[in-house]
């Protein structure tokens, strides 16, 4: 991957159509669909069958692009002047990408609708959710949009269950985006495959292979259905670009499938990947990651301190310390609040001592601290070196003057 950016800077093509660079383009096209045959995806999203992919930059973009093209496909019917109309869904995990692409798409702040998810659900958007959703809004008038259902949140890797969220929104007409930024990677492996089954109702599917994927950023990777909505939305065709390549229509344009007319050559170190590692050196790449994820869960569960605060999908274990006595502060407002700043003591402490560092997030009102494994040289002995750090720094805190009571090894 830093090679393949290296030679990518080194050579500078601007491959914003197929005439400016043939190569770039083509590669792109191939790259794009070994990678979806990885994930087995369905021929619809491919070139080799009706549909393609391109590389974006992040997944800020392609929720942008897909968006805008959704946008595009309902005004042409309902009119222009109807955009007022237009009504975006998400659940209150899904990415602050889309709400930002709303925003720039022109859709009324108002119309943005964050779906609450629940902890029985594992904090997943339900259909039944949704559903409720969607009729509200038809009933006064207002037109559903597009649906971004989520493999991997960014708080707690919960995941969206794909096939009855897409049934929802092909009864009211909306285009299904899936956003599998973190975890689409790890769908290469056929026993992780099962988290994007439904996907072949979807209209888009994107994931960041900077993510989970040996590859510098940037790197998204989107695969829409029908590619001729998002050239309908993004393409312009000035007197200067005009070629006959691009109007025998046999080539791809990428100018037409992004925001930016420039583009990088981010094909190449996506192939490099490819070619180097495999399919499977890149599943046990992404399996020892599970694993060493699933050492630390294990110290945790061995340890009666801490609690597990929502099941662990992939590489990612969302945890907390319990106050010293156990129990979870009970279910009062202030219980909650003690525990929840017992562990934003214990976080910053541990990130503070510059040996491991980790990240938190809130889930249903509770605060938990998150340990990822991602990086390509963590190895087991780094993730029996972060739970010694944990301990160390909980005991600190809970034998501390502060606290009574002792804890139980």
């Amino acid at each position: 991957g830093f090679l393949g950016e290296m030679l990518s800077t080194g050579f500078n093509v601007v491959g914003f159509n197929w005439m400016s660079s043939p190569a770039a383009t083509e590669l792109e096209s191939i790259v794009m669909d070994w990678l979806g045959k990885m994930l087995k995806l369905p021929k619809s999203f491919l070139f080799s069958g009706s549909g393609g992919g391109a590389l974006q930059g992040t997944t800020c973009e392609a929720i942008l692009c897909t968006l805008t093209a959704a946008r595009d496909r309902v005004l042409c019917e309902i009119g222009r002047g109807e955009i007022g109309r237009l009504v975006v869904y998400g659940s209150d995990q899904t990415h602050c990408a889309l709400q930002k692409a709303a925003q720039i798409a022109g859709i009324d702040p108002a119309n943005f609708r964050a779906v609450k998810t629940a902890r029985s659900d594992n904090f997943g958007m339900s259909a039944a959710a949704l559903r409720a959703a969607v009729e509200e809004d038809t009933a006064r008038g207002l037109v559903p949009l597009f649906v971004c259902a989520t493999v991997g949140t960014t708080s707690s890797t919960a995941v969206d269950p794909l096939g009855p969220l897409c049934e929802v929104a092909r009864e009211h007409g909306m285009w299904v985006h899936v956003d599998a930024a973190y975890a689409g990677s790890a769908c290469i492996c056929p026993e992780f495959r099962h988290f994007i089954d439904g996907v072949e109702e979807a209209d888009s599917f994107s994931l960041n292979a900077h993510k989970w994927f040996f590859t510098t950023l940037d790197c998204c990777c989107l695969w829409v259905k029908d590619p001729g909505s998002l050239v309908k939305a993004l393409s312009t065709n000035p007197e200067y670009l005009r070629n006959k390549a691009t109007e025998s229509r046999q080539v791809v344009d990428y100018k037409d499938w992004q925001i930016a007319l420039s583009r990088r050559f981010r094909a190449l170190k996506l192939w490099l990947v490819l070619r180097s590692y495999g399919v499977s050196n890149l599943r046990n790449f992404l399996r020892t990651h599970v694993k060493m994820a699933k050492t630390f869960e294990g110290l945790l569960a061995m340890d009666k301190r801490f609690e597990v605060v929502v099941p662990r999908t992939f590489a990612m274990v969302c945890f907390r310390l319990l106050p010293a006595g156990g129990g979870g502060g009970g279910d009062d407002e202030e219980g909650l609040d003690a525990v929840n700043e017992l562990n934003r003591k214990l976080l910053e402490s541990i990130n503070a001592s510059g040996r491991i560092y980790m990240t938190h997030s809130v889930v249903g009102g509770v605060y938990m601290i998150r340990f990822a494994v991602g990086a390509s040289l963590t190895e087991d002995r780094h993730v029996n070196l972060a739970w010694k750090v944990v301990q160390d720094h909980a005991d600190a805190l809970l034998l501390g003057p502060s606290c009574n009571g002792v804890h139980a090894s």
